[in-house]
């Protein structure tokens, strides 16, 4: 999912990700030497108070970006940062990427230490290396890296480079907000003569530009907070909240005051050659559709070839990061990424006369801004047009785009998620459409709980000593299946019976698995189903004449909440319904003496209700919870942990049995 426009290294948010890695290269003894006078005064700044845990503080974070005639361009940056607590020494090493198109011109490293010594890194102290793929990513961009010394609290790293690149679109992204807090920070553009500029903001109000005359102009910020998400539940990727201002520009006459029209204009131009089809590909498509003519039954054979047989393989030099291969290349290859995947879809669709357009999303819900348009999500899908008139109940990612055009929405890098549906991190967030002037973005849809699901099934027997005995089934449909599917179908037999022997440690001490049955592992339209028999030794609890057993068997559903103060949204991830259904047979000579009470919680939000009865000699349990939202606002949190607490509450609660 990393792949599309490499958005995470080439702004600078993935680098952290690098640091634990390459930890190792050696440092050559290093002359002390004096920093130059920005290091120095920025280094004796007065700080504010940080709250305790307060890692490292940014002190100077100084961007200069310069465009020149020919359209090019050279970043001028440079950064302080104090080191506040040990865990912040990383925040010291240096990491500049870079590529063919973006190539440093000049880069220099300075440190002080805690003990006042300065410091000065020649070339020979830094080092280069790729970028860390995994084994399905290839990429050239490369780093350049240091580790200067002093990184102990108190001590101040700085550096600065000057880099060339050649911009793929005519926009600057500038990231002022990320992990630290930072005192000062300033972004100065400069234009060629002609030129003009629009800037929007994301996740932070307008500031108002300085206008510093020759054809340049600067912005600047003070004090401003960290987002610290490392110990908050259910929370946002940070890069949702991050604040950053995007700076489009252009010779007067050709800046777009639509934004999100430009970028799909530009996107349209870079992509439309590699949809063309050919002779192989539309055989094997004619292949896949052969006595088809329903929309659907035609759509969902190629999309699922797509989704299922070209395997998910990066291969990105320059452009490439933006630019898909061709069409007929992905397919006699049978590999892409998510660009390529979604464009071969739309080729291969194309020729039988169903039209798809590619849309840019981002894995992490909330990046992308309707109302801040730039090149900022990291992720491609396929969104397919669907026929006037057309409608289907097996169709549920249905949008509709401002020219009326309604599109299914499909993902085909996301093996496990059936053909009509959308996985959950998409869900709820923002697109980009790309089709050329009808360019636009578009609310992606939040699905139906009812087609995520866990439905568990129990027939169980208690014995006068306490064991519980009998047969188990659960079905899992959508997301909440795709762990499993995965274990079922790619899994060693010893792994997916440990898988399930942990699953079941979290409601048993004792127990033993008999007889499991798998079905449907691999036809993502149909439930998951998994059964078996279980014994588990001492369920019930005897308490002199007395058992207790809990009603509710099998998952633990409530949500995981805290007694912090609530300062950021709320992300419970997906929409879903859970539901379970246990019948336990009474040992003889046994009666319920007292039953759990009924629960029933609606937060709109979510809700949850259980039951619990008796029938002749069988205590019936019966339960569902529900989640209808994703995306909740910090004054929720409440809310959630009351309902936290309702649902953990009737999970531990227990019958009392007496004997008659």
């Amino acid at each position: 999912m990393y792949d599309f426009l490499r958005s995470g290294l080439k702004s600078g948010f993935g680098i952290q990700l690098i640091v634990g890695w390459f930890l190792f290269f050696p440092i050559s003894a290093l002359a002390k030497e004096s920093a130059p006078d920005w290091v120095r005064s920025a280094a004796s700044q007065t700080l504010p108070t940080y709250p305790a845990a307060t890692k490292a503080v940014v002190l100077l974070d100084d961007t200069t970006y310069t465009v020149n005639p020919d359209g090019t361009a050279v970043e001028h940056f440079r950064t302080v940062i104090r080191i506040l607590r040990p865990q912040g020494r990383d925040e010291g090493i240096v990491f500049v990427p870079f590529d063919k198109d973006r190539k440093i011109l000049s880069m220099h490293v300075w440190s002080i230490d805690p003990a006042g010594h300065e410091y000065v890194l020649n070339d020979k102290e830094m080092v280069e290396f790729g970028y860390p793929g995994q084994g399905n990513l290839y990429e050239d961009d490369r780093i350049r890296s240091a580790r200067p010394p002093g990184r102990d609290p108190g001590g101040t790293i700085a550096y600065e480079y000057e880099q060339r690149m050649l911009p793929y679109i005519a926009e600057k992204t500038w990231f002022f907000q990320r992990d630290t807090p930072r005192l000062r920070q300033v972004f100065t553009l400069e234009l060629p003569p002609g030129y003009t500029y629009t800037t929007v903001w994301a996740h932070h109000s307008v500031v108002k530009e300085a206008d510093l005359e020759s054809r340049r102009w600067r912005w600047e910020l003070n004090d401003v907070p960290s987002i610290d998400l490392e110990h908050v539940l259910h929370s946002p990727s940070g890069h949702a909240l991050a604040g950053r201002m995007t700076v489009r520009y252009a010779p007067a006459a050709n800046l777009s005051n639509n934004g999100w029209q430009a970028i799909g204009e530009w996107y349209d131009r870079l992509s439309h050659d590699r949809l063309a089809s050919s002779p192989e590909l539309t055989a094997k498509t004619a292949e896949l559709t052969a006595g088809k003519t329903d929309f659907y039954e035609k759509t969902e054979p190629v999309a699922e070839f797509v989704q299922k047989q070209v395997r998910y393989f990066v291969i990105e030099m320059g452009i490439g990061g933006y630019q898909p291969h061709f069409a007929a290349d992905i397919y006699r290859n049978l590999y892409g990424d998510c660009k390529d995947k979604a464009t071969l879809l739309s080729s291969m669709l194309s020729t039988v006369g169903i039209h798809a357009a590619l849309l840019m999303v981002d894995s992490r819900r909330g990046v992308i801004d309707p109302d801040a348009p730039s090149i900022v999500g990291n992720h491609m899908v396929t969104a397919i047009e669907i026929p006037n008139g057309y409608n289907s109940p097996k169709l549920k990612s249905v949008v509709t785009a401002k020219t009326g055009r309604r599109y299914l929405i499909f993902d085909p890098t996301w093996e496990k998620t059936p053909f009509g549906q959308l996985e959950h991190g998409l869900q709820g967030s923002y697109g980009v459409l790309m089709e050329g002037s009808d360019s636009q973005v578009i609310a992606l849809p939040l699905l139906s709980p009812e087609l995520n699901t866990v439905h568990r099934t129990g027939t169980l027997q208690l014995t006068p000593e306490g064991t519980l005995k009998g047969h188990v089934t659960e079905d899992r449909f959508g997301d909440l299946s795709d762990n499993r599917r995965a274990l079922y179908t790619h899994a060693s037999a010893k792994e997916q019976d440990e898988y399930l022997d942990h699953a079941l440690g979290r409601d048993f001490t004792a127990f033993k698995v008999s007889d499991v049955k798998v079905e449907n592992a691999e036809a993502l339209n149909k439930n998951l189903t998994v059964s078996y028999n279980i014994d588990v030794d001492q369920y019930a609890r005897a308490m002199g004449p007395l058992l207790t057993v809990r009603p509710r068997v099998l998952g633990e559903e409530a949500p995981s909440v805290d007694t912090r103060p609530r300062k950021v949204p709320i992300d419970l991830r997906e929409t879903m319904q859970v539901k379970d259904e246990y019948d336990i047979e009474l040992p003889d000579g046994f009666a319920v003496d007292e039953l759990p009470e009924a629960v029933h919680a609606d937060m709109g939000f979510a809700s949850y209700e259980s039951s619990t009865s008796v029938k002749g000699n069988t205590i019936h349990y019966a339960r569902t919870y529900t989640v209808r939202q994703v995306v909740l606002a910090p004054e929720k949190y409440e809310d959630l942990q009351k309902l936290s607490g309702i649902i953990a509450t009737d999970e531990q609660s227990r019958a009392v049995l007496k004997k008659k």
